[in-house]
């Protein structure tokens, strides 16, 4: 008589264990997707590869693994697991990589500064009043224009990347001979300006142009130019050369502007 209620509760035993399996292997499946998707990312990443290559191997071993374990039945646990250490040990060979190249990155900076302290040193084994000459000389003719402000040296947008406010290497001789300009002349001071055109958000575009101008700056007192000897200004699209209509118009409104001190360290009005 008990036979009917023992087969009833085999069997809802039986189907609850075979609802827990599909979960199981649902989980499973979605670990072991995501974790394809992790290792293809950094694989392809020559970065990654070239900085982390045994937490690559490392990942792809793990997934690999966990890909067999999938075809067997009852497996779910052990490929979720596999699966979440391919994930990790990508995730690793990415944290690696960027540590890297903030390293590298920081290293040429350092490297950049040291070449142009040298060429500073070295400048100044020359006369001081012939150096002096040929510097205003060399302020003249690089790109100034006399304005109503005085003196403006204007940086293009060359000078930098696209987006960013870093200085490219191809500034460093421009910068130098500022630096060297203001040495000689310690009674100039500079306002330094960035300017940016009307593509994009405005408040972006303001604090680009900020960014800018201070990144000149931050050179200038690297190389020994004492602060309070230049002002910082950003005005974003505000006060553009060209018509933003084009894109030779919208470079030319992307721009640094250095503005001189006359002799005696007066600087003209600001915008």
């Amino acid at each position: 008589m008990n036979r009917l209620p023992r087969i009833l509760s085999l069997g809802l035993l039986l189907g609850s264990a075979g609802l827990y399996g599909c979960a199981g292997h649902q989980s499973s499946g979605q670990a072991l997707q995501q974790a394809s998707v992790d290792f293809q990312t950094v694989r392809e990443d020559t970065d990654v590869l070239r900085s982390a290559p045994r937490d690559v191997i490392r990942a792809g071993e793990l997934l690999g693994r966990a890909e067999r374990l999938s075809s067997y039945v009852g497996s779910g646990d052990d490929v979720a697991h596999y699966a979440y250490l391919s994930s990790r040990y990508s995730e690793i060979a990415r944290e690696n990589s960027n540590l890297l190249l903030n390293q590298e990155r920081l290293a040429k900076m350092e490297m950049d500064r040291q070449r142009l302290q040298l060429a500073l040193r070295e400048s100044k084994l020359a006369s001081a009043q012939q150096q002096g000459k040929w510097l205003e000389d060399q302020i003249v003719s690089l790109a100034t224009t006399q304005t109503e402000r005085g003196l403006v040296m204007t940086l293009g947008d060359v000078l930098f990347d696209t987006g960013h406010a870093e200085l490219k290497n191809s500034a460093n001789r421009t910068v130098l001979k500022v630096v060297q300009f203001l040495l000689l002349n310690p009674q100039r001071v500079v306002r330094i300006e960035g300017y940016a055109d009307n593509t994009g958000d405005e408040q972006a575009n303001l604090q680009l142009s900020k960014d800018r101008a201070q990144s000149v700056a931050d050179v200038l007192t690297d190389l020994g130019i004492d602060d309070k000897r230049i002002e910082v200004q950003g005005y974003g699209a505000q006060y553009p050369v060209e018509v933003n209509a084009s894109e030779r118009g919208r470079a030319q409104n992307r721009r640094v502007e250095i503005v001189f001190s006359d002799a005696n360290g007066r600087l003209g009005a600001a915008r």
